[in-house]
């Protein structure tokens, strides 16, 4: 074998190597699929809040699955809210064992109602919310783009919070003392325990939203990327021509 055919030869094994390499490479992007994301039948479930006495009677909400690809991967309560063509954010919904030590093994399974979920449509990924103040009892949230807006609750159910929290962002936009009140003697035997304040409503031009618990506690905030203005009732009167 002449010294020009073994050079041929080297080439040919190395080329072949290149190849080899490229395919293996190219593979798992050729046989990774688009994954498929539903949503299934709403199902009508009990509830007793934490907050309630032993002889309440359990209220009722409706929830639904999350599926990806066929498979139930959560389960969900109230609208979904479009963040991204990409990305939304829905409430979660989960059964809780409530069962005694001194009570037989079977499980005694309880509907709680949860945190925010942010999901993926692309990767199918699910990943949980950090609403800063977030009660699940008493916290109903507006969202506006990648803006929550709620009433949050201290650890201690003595004060309101007027909390805007921005997806993807540790330290909340808005976080302002509404007022100091024991929220959880506020609700009646038999009454759902809701939002700590009515549901804050959101404007744009500018983007604004406006909280309040009553005629005395409303604010309004302007909100500009991370920064926050309070809204007068100037500014208020002009964007209303």
């Amino acid at each position: 074998m002449t010294r020009s055919s073994v050079s041929q030869s080297l080439a040919r094994i190395a080329l072949a190597f290149a190849l080899s390499a490229i395919l293996v490479s190219v593979a798992p992007c050729a046989t990774s699929k688009a994954h498929v994301l539903a949503f299934g039948k709403w199902t009508a479930v009990q509830w007793m809040p934490e907050a309630g006495a032993a002889n309440d009677k359990p209220l009722a909400f409706k929830v639904r699955p999350l599926l990806v690809d066929a498979r139930v991967k959560e389960f969900t309560l109230g609208p979904a809210h479009d963040v991204t063509d990409r990305l939304f954010v829905v409430r979660r919904a989960f059964r809780v064992n409530d069962s005694l030590p001194q009570e037989s093994t079977t499980p005694r399974w309880q509907w709680q109602r949860g945190g925010w979920l942010l999901v993926d449509r692309i990767t199918g990924r699910i990943s949980p919310l950090n609403l800063p103040e977030f009660d699940a009892a008493y916290s109903d949230v507006s969202w506006y783009r990648d803006y929550a807006a709620y009433c949050g609750v201290s650890d201690d159910s003595k004060q309101i919070y007027a909390v805007v929290a921005q997806i993807n962002r540790r330290k909340p936009v808005v976080k302002s003392l509404m007022a100091e009140a024991k929220i959880a003697a506020e609700t009646q035997p038999g009454q759902t325990p809701d939002s700590a304040c009515d549901l804050p409503d959101w404007q744009r031009s500018p983007a604004r939203v406006t909280f309040e618990r009553n005629s005395s506690t409303k604010r309004t905030y302007v909100i500009r990327g991370h920064a926050v203005d309070l809204f007068t009732e100037e500014e208020d009167e002009e964007a209303a021509k």
